[in-house]
């Protein structure tokens, strides 16, 4: 069936007429490289976004209190109120499920005067008192010392974890870090460890210039006593907290004699539920994709199509001479199938192997320049570069089918008389 002869006869088919032959396979290339490039940018998305959220522990809320919207027991509207310390406990009582339970305080340097001052060098940066639990909701590498620990909370240690971006500022290049003491709003800490966090944001410097501190030491110092400015609250892995938070809300409105129809009173944002909206997102970009790439190639393949039944026409009597010397009209269909999965297999490829340099090529320049906002390494899975593949034989066989229909239709006689 894969003869030599047949195979020549292929390549004479195809050679016959070069440019109608490249028109026609530039068509199937064309679809397989928009169905790859679109893929691969898709990809290059969703990569840059991922790398947006970082390691951040992604069945996570954040929760904050607002000016309460509705009287309630006595209670006007416009009320304002603070979390306390002991609504961590009742919500790890009242609510299951919860890995990490995470209250925060904070003070805010941006835009705002000097709050640190290390020597004769000062800064404005945003001061956190922070649970240990804290670097596995938001990790962050530590590329010196320690993080805060439990210890340090129970003693209230004036300790500290400096960012890179405060190292910089505050101390000469080769200065020596751990020990040392960093001034905030008078009071000093010892700086016990650095950070680094990994980001392709806009608040990628920021986050650099950030300062961890116990939450314990952090209120009795700066007269915060038992007040929590927010808590960030992780599920288990086997629960989401889109599902949780509810009960949560509900239960910090009943210790606080919130209106439960008040909806603005308890802020929060679910960054479990936001997550998955982009994740939603990156499917619908998929499915754009490979809709565009599929029609793109179906109309190559359609050019096909069409090419072979013109091959066709112009070889009746060469079809009408084979059928009256007897050959089977399953081998004129299988010739006719040959050719046109041949030239769809081979454009494909062509289209395949283009669309990969351009990837390559894109991801050499992403390389060289550094990262880009929600963008980084565009890419197609081999599942992927496999199904085109898989594509490509069956359109393949669709396009040479009515052709080799037709052409074992035409009875010998009829084609012998053909000019």
């Amino acid at each position: 069936m894969f003869n030599k002869d047949r195979w020549r006869e292929i390549l004479e088919v195809l050679t016959s007429n070069v440019w109608r032959t490249l028109f026609t396979a530039f068509g199937v290339c064309w679809g397989i490289f928009i169905l790859i490039v679109l893929l691969a940018a898709g990809k290059g998305l969703e990569n840059g976004i991922r790398q947006d959220f970082g390691d951040i522990a992604t069945n996570t809320m954040f929760m904050w209190t607002r000016s309460t919207t509705k009287a309630y027991e006595g209670l006007p509207k416009g009320r304002s109120f603070e979390f306390r310390t002991s609504d961590v406990q009742a919500i790890q009582d009242n609510v299951p499920n919860l890995r990490f339970i995470s209250p925060r305080n904070r003070l805010s340097g941006f835009r705002g005067g000097n709050n640190v001052v290390h020597g004769i060098r000062a800064g404005a940066y945003n001061v956190y008192g922070d649970y240990p639990e804290i670097i596995r909701q938001e990790p962050m590498t530590i590329t010196s010392g320690r993080f805060v620990n439990h210890n340090d909370i129970r003693e209230k240690r004036k300790v500290a974890v400096i960012g890179r971006g405060v190292k910089n500022d505050l101390y000469e290049k080769d200065e020596e870090v751990l020990g040392t003491y960093i001034k905030i709003q008078g009071v000093n800490f010892m700086v016990i460890g650095t950070y680094k966090k990994n980001s392709n944001n806009g608040d990628g410097e920021e986050s650099q210039k950030e300062i961890y501190v116990p939450f314990t030491s952090f209120s009795q110092a700066f007269n915060r006593g038992e007040e929590v400015g927010w808590m960030a609250i992780t599920a288990n892995d086997n629960s989401s907290i889109s599902n949780l938070k509810h009960d949560i809300v509900s239960e910090m409105k009943k210790r606080h004699k919130v209106h439960p129809d008040d909806t603005r009173a308890i802020g929060y944002f679910d960054l479990y539920e936001e997550f998955n909206r982009v994740e939603s997102l990156f499917g619908a970009l998929r499915g754009v994709a490979y809709i565009v790439g599929i029609m793109v190639l179906l109309s190559g393949i359609i050019g096909v199509s069409n090419i072979m039944l013109i091959v066709v026409k112009e070889r009746t009597k060469e079809i009408g001479i084979r059928r009256a010397l007897g050959e089977q009209p399953w081998s004129i269909k299988l010739q006719i199938l040959m050719e046109s999965i041949f030239l769809t297999i081979i454009s494909g490829m062509a289209g395949i192997i283009f669309g990969s340099l351009v990837i390559f090529a894109i991801n050499t320049v992403l390389d060289s320049v550094g990262p880009v906002d929600m963008f980084m390494n565009p890419s197609v899975s081999i599942g992927v570069v496999s199904g085109a593949l898989l594509i490509l034989m069956v359109s393949g066989l669709l396009a040479g089918f009515i052709p080799a229909n037709s052409a074992i239709r035409v009875r010998p006689i009829e084609a012998l008389r053909t000019e």
